[in-house]
């Protein structure tokens, strides 16, 4: 597969009011991603939120994203599951119907060592990296399981790991990553506000929730970023630093769905444990995207 580089958008699940998935939406919003120059569309992950679809849901997100892109821009398919043998079997799944790669994010809740958190990734890899590659996932704001440096490297040997979502937005470490691991071996943001820093210091994209209400501008964010364009990078991103607090401002993808409602690109309906953007959040949102001209 040829290496990712540039505007991963972490997109959205539009949902009905009754909590259906909407599929119509979906399938809009998808066109209008790669109308507006996103250069991966990443699914089912965090901001898809992953927690609260069914396996056969996700395996259907997945199946439509797919079918729909039709080989526009490369799909990235959200796989992750603190079973080994669910993740797999996602990850089987989306091979099946023709993913380009998969998303796999440390295993969560069960707390595993960094030799489980090996053996986890190094089992997927062994089933289904030689024809679907993997990107790992480090989120321990979320999964309360770090993978380490030390075991990043260990598994950057593995054949079918392609590279690491790093969404602790610590700059030092992600540099060390890029210093250290092998030709290859894409290191990728999973932070908007600290992303551009990534992508400066070598760092070959962003999976990003801000791209999806900004995709255009968050693509030509990080092309400038990647072609060492400081100048430009930082013009655009001081233009999306409201929109990477505030959409942070609840519980993602609480805000950045309502920001989508807000523009006319599919509903703002969650499932439960998310609740409705409050209205103080919205405000904040909302100014958010006046300040960044999408309003």
């Amino acid at each position: 597969m040829k290496p990712i580089q540039g505007s991963i958008v972490a997109l959205v699940t539009p949902m009905h009011e009754d909590g259906s998935v909407d599929f119509a939406a979906l399938r809009k919003l998808i066109d209008w991603h790669v109308a507006e120059g996103t250069d991966c569309i990443s699914v089912v992950g965090t901001t898809g939120e992953s927690p609260t679809v069914t396996v056969d849901e996700q395996k259907e997100i997945i199946r439509v994203t797919v079918e729909h892109v039709a080989g526009r821009v490369p799909v990235m398919a959200g796989c992750g599951a603190n079973s080994t043998a669910e993740a797999i079997t996602l990850a089987r799944y989306a091979r099946e119907v023709g993913a380009n790669c998969q998303l796999q994010v440390v295993p969560y809740y069960n707390k595993p060592t960094q030799e489980g958190i090996y053996a986890h990734f190094r089992a997927i890899a062994d089933v289904t990296g030689g024809d679907l590659p993997v990107l790992l996932y480090n989120v321990p704001g979320r999964t309360v399981a770090d993978l380490q440096h030390e075991t990043v490297l260990r598994l950057a040997q593995v054949p079918g790991i392609i590279g690491i979502k790093e969404a602790t937005g610590n700059i030092d470490r992600a540099q060390w990553l890029i210093r250290e691991a092998p030709a290859g071996f894409g290191v990728y943001s999973g932070d908007d506000p600290t992303a551009v820093a990534l992508m400066l210091c070598g760092g070959q994209g962003n999976v990003s929730v801000t791209a999806n209400v900004a995709p255009r501008l968050m693509h030509e964010l990080c092309m400038a970023a990647i072609a060492g364009d400081t100048k430009g990078a930082m013009q655009l991103q001081r233009r999306l630093m409201p929109l990477h607090r505030n959409l942070f401002v609840e519980a993602n993808p609480i805000p950045v769905k309502w920001a989508l409602s807000r523009l006319g690109r599919c509903g703002g309906a969650l499932r439960l444990p998310l609740t409705p953007l409050t209205p103080a959040s919205q405000a904040k949102v909302e100014q958010a995207l006046k300040d960044s001209g999408l309003l």
